[in-house]
C-alpha cells in the first residue's frame, strides 16, 4: 500500500471511529472510547488530535471507574449490557411481526441482522469493559486517586496550552496592527 493510500485509509478510519463514538454518547456503545480510539488514529496525522487524546481517554477512564463504584451500578450496568444482547439475539432471529405491532410492518425490527450483530457486540464489548473495569477500580480508591491526579494534571497542561495560544494570538494580531500603521 502506498503511502498515499495508507495517509487516506487511516484519516477515513479515524473520522469514522471519532464519529461512531459520538454517536455512541447518544446510542448504546462505548461513546468516549471509541472517541478516543478515532482521535488515537487521527492523532498520528493531526497535533488537534493529539492534544484531544489523553482528556478523552481519561474522562473514558473516569466514567468507567465510577461504573463500578458501587454494586448497584455494577448490576445495573450487566443488565442493560445483557439486554443489548438480548435485542441483539432478538433482531438477529428476526421473529415474525407480532399482531400487536401498531405501525407499519416494515419498521418491526428495522435495519435487520446487521443491527442485531451491532448489538451484541455491543454487550460483548460492553461486558468486558466492566469486567476490566472492575478489576482494576473496584475497591481500589488509589487507582481512582492516581486516575484523578492524571486528570488534574491534563486539565492544567490544557490551561496552560490555551494561555500560551492566547498570548500568541494576541502578539500576532499587535503585529499585524503595527504593520498596518
Amino acid at each position: 500500500m502506498t503511502g498515499a493510500a495508507k495517509r487516506v485509509l487511516l484519516e477515513v478510519l479515524g473520522w469514522l471511529l471519532l464519529l461512531a463514538g459520538i454517536a455512541a454518547i447518544l446510542l448504546p456503545g462505548p461513546g468516549l472510547l471509541l472517541m478516543a480510539a478515532g482521535l488515537a488514529v487521527l492523532s498520528q496525522q493531526y497535533t488537534w488530535a493529539e492534544r484531544l487524546l489523553d482528556p478523552v481517554l481519561l474522562r473514558a477512564l473516569r466514567a468507567a471507574a465510577e461504573g463500578v463504584e458501587t454494586w448497584p451500578r455494577i448490576v445495573m450496568s450487566t443488565i442493560f449490557a445483557l439486554g443489548l444482547g438480548a435485542f441483539g439475539a432478538l433482531w438477529i432471529i428476526g421473529p415474525d411481526v407480532p399482531s400487536w405491532w401498531p405501525i407499519a410492518d416494515r419498521w418491526w425490527l428495522a435495519g435487520g441482522v446487521w443491527t442485531g450483530v451491532t448489538l451484541v457486540f455491543s454487550c460483548v464489548l460492553a461486558l468486558a469493559l466492566l469486567v476490566y473495569s472492575y478489576r482494576r477500580f473496584h475497591g481500589k480508591p488509589e487507582a481512582r486517586a492516581a486516575l484523578e491526579g492524571r486528570i488534574d494534571e491534563a486539565d492544567g497542561d490544557a490551561q496552560e496550552q490555551r494561555e500560551r495560544m492566547r498570548r500568541r494570538d494576541a502578539e500576532e494580531r499587535r503585529r499585524e496592527e503595527e504593520d498596518e500603521r
